[in-house]
């Protein structure tokens, strides 16, 4: 870290492609490697220029939105932690109008759902920060979370009243009962849409468990599992071979008494 920032502060064209690679290869799934990166990020922030910060400020908090709606506690925890760097916040607050729209749904929607109390106390702080920075845009963009809500719903709803529809024809299709009768021999999940939904993988994932439960019940009564490295070679010169094979330490011992 050290090192990157003394280039950084050497040469500040440097810095886009640095953030840039390490948002590219941010870790997924490994929490605390995920810190180290927040650890190092504001360390260049703490010597970025105001124009090199303008380049990748969208990127950048699209990505702290994401880390501020982790479920570990330490990870959101460091990503709220920026709104304390006073350099920072001093760059947020020139571009306040292109940082909010993107950070305030993560911070509104974790500000209730986070299991955290920590994690609550820190979100408040940074809306708290934002609503003092731009009262009028952080109305906005409550206003903006607010109608994609209802947009949500509506779809949702719609969507609904659209299966509902087509459940009606089909049951009053004469060929439903058969359809029926098929359906209660194999059952078929739904998978009609494009993608699948959340219902859709979850029946799949249970039915999938309690196969799996199944199976291994059955497998068990069955027969005793052995394990494998017991089996002995059923070859007789590989069994010859073993017993006259003699370990290195015999020999190493006897020469020691040897001398």
């Amino acid at each position: 870290a050290y090192c990157v920032v003394q280039f950084l502060e050497k040469d500040s064209s440097l810095t886009e492609p640095v953030i840039v690679g390490l948002l590219k290869f941010w870790p997924k799934t490994h929490s605390p490697k995920e810190v180290m990166f927040l650890n190092e990020l504001e360390e260049i922030l703490d010597v970025i220029e105001p124009s090199e910060f303008v380049k990748v400020m969208e990127p950048l908090f699209r990505q702290l939105a994401k880390c501020v709606s982790s479920p570990h506690f330490q990870v959101a925890e460091r990503a709220l932690y920026y709104w304390n760097n006073e350099y920072i916040m001093s760059l947020i607050s020139d571009n306040a109008a292109r940082i909010l729209p993107i950070m305030f749904p993560a911070l509104y929607k974790n500000s209730k759902s986070h299991w955290n109390k920590t994690i609550h106390g820190l979100i408040y702080n940074a809306l708290k920060l934002f609503m003092e920075m731009n009262q009028k845009l952080f109305d906005d963009c409550t206003q903006q979370y607010k109608a994609e809500k209802q947009k949500e719903k509506f779809k949702l709803k719609e969507r609904e009243e659209i299966w509902q529809k087509i459940e009606n024809l089909a049951q009053h299709n004469p060929q439903s009962n058969a359809y029926i009768e098929c359906l209660a021999i194999s059952p078929v999940f739904s998978m009609e849409t494009e993608t699948p939904t959340t219902e859709d993988i979850q029946l799949l994932k249970k039915a999938v468990e309690t196969e799996a439960v199944q199976v291994k019940k059955e497998i068990k009564k069955e027969k005793t599992l052995l394990r494998r490295k017991s089996d002995l070679p059923q070859d007789v010169y590989t069994i010859k071979a073993l017993e006259a094979h003699k370990r290195p330490e015999e020999y190493l011992s006897s020469n020691q008494e040897a001398l």
